[in-house]
């Protein structure tokens, strides 16, 4: 990657995006915009050294007229509304602000002469496939968000082949760390715990808890994303990013609560309360990161115990966020989550 080149980071005041913008100006990047509409991003994320525009990438002239002046040569798209469970209840904000959104930023970037794409999609692809997931398995999303982003990553691949523009696209599953946006209600289930924990409230599990995951600390993902830029034989490519070691839900909390009270003295009312599974919630994500390490030598460096320690240190810090949600869900039914609709966080 020529460091002089324009680099445009999407979602550049959000936690994934925040992360990477630090990670480009440290390598040297001379040029690194960044856009965000801070909607579930922060100012204090931006880094000084980038140089940042507040906007919403679902107005579609004024995201053009941004692309037309910048006319970014290497674009990094992270901006989403990355809230998977919540997509069946928000199906029309989701699509906008992921597929839409995506496009409007894409097409006056072809056409001002693109000429990498950085796509940051998600495991939400894979749907209920059997996991662990690899790159070979088709796109069967079972929700609308993982809709969204098998379609961006199919448009991606469609107007490359057209308009001859180089890409990577990028899976990474269950980002957390520092800098997370802590008041999100729907989304990011170890800042949720962690806030609620910190407003004094107990957090909620779906279902029984028996479901797994596999969680990924924002250092694990940021340095790979990168080297997707820089390295020639990662271009067409999908990678999965993350840990193949998978966690329980219930394993999940007792880390966050040993790790917030390590005296092991955790209050009765704070222990986890057990609600009906959400709907769609697909049981079991996890991955194979063999291509990852083969050609982006991707490595787990921390673990779950060690990523969430670092985290809860810096949440005490930053202290207890009130959760903000929406005034109004697109679909509110029998089947809404009675945490969202009676704002129990």
């Amino acid at each position: 990657m020529d460091k002089s080149k324009r680099i445009l980071v999407t979602g550049a005041a959000g936690f994934m995006g925040s992360h990477l913008v630090d990670g480009l100006i440290e390598q040297g990047c001379l040029e690194v915009y960044g856009v965000d509409d801070l909607s579930g991003g922060y100012e204090s994320n931006i880094n000084p050294k980038s140089k940042f525009t507040q906007l919403d990438l679902r107005e579609k002239n004024k995201t053009r007229d941004y692309i037309n002046e910048v006319k970014p040569k290497i674009v990094f798209h992270l901006a989403a509304d990355a809230t998977e469970g919540r997509s069946q209840f928000t199906p029309i904000s989701c699509t906008e602000r992921n597929y839409f959104a995506y496009l409007y930023v894409l097409v006056p970037a072809i056409k001002n002469g693109l000429e990498k794409m950085i796509l940051t999609s998600s495991m939400s692809v894979y749907g209920s496939q059997t996991p662990p997931f690899d790159e070979t398995m088709p796109t069967a999303p079972d929700d609308i968000y993982g809709v969204s982003k098998a379609a961006m990553e199919k448009a991606t691949k469609i107007l490359s082949d057209v308009h001859k523009f180089k890409y990577v696209i990028m899976r990474p599953h269950n980002v957390y760390g520092p800098g997370q946006n802590l008041s999100d209600p729907y989304r990011n289930v170890v800042g949720i715990f962690i806030n609620c924990l910190l407003n004094n409230k107990n957090f909620y599990i779906y279902g029984d808890g028996a479901q797994k995951r596999a969680f990924s600390y924002i250092d694990d993902f940021t340095p790979y994303i990168i080297k997707a830029a820089i390295l020639p034989e990662v271009e067409g490519e999908i990678f999965n990013i993350g840990p193949t070691k998978e966690y329980t839900i219930n394993e999940l909390a007792d880390i966050v609560l040993k790790e917030f009270f390590p005296d092991g003295n955790v209050p009765s009312h704070l222990a986890p309360k057990y609600l009906p599974m959400r709907p769609l919630e697909v049981l079991n994500a996890w991955c194979t990161a063999d291509k990852a390490k083969k050609i982006l030598g991707y490595q787990t460096s921390v673990d779950l115990a060690e990523g969430i320690k670092k985290m809860v240190a810096w949440a005490k810090k930053l202290g207890p966020q009130k959760f903000r949600y929406l005034d109004d869900l697109e679909i509110v039914t029998d089947e809404t989550p009675s945490t969202w609709v009676e704002k129990l966080m």
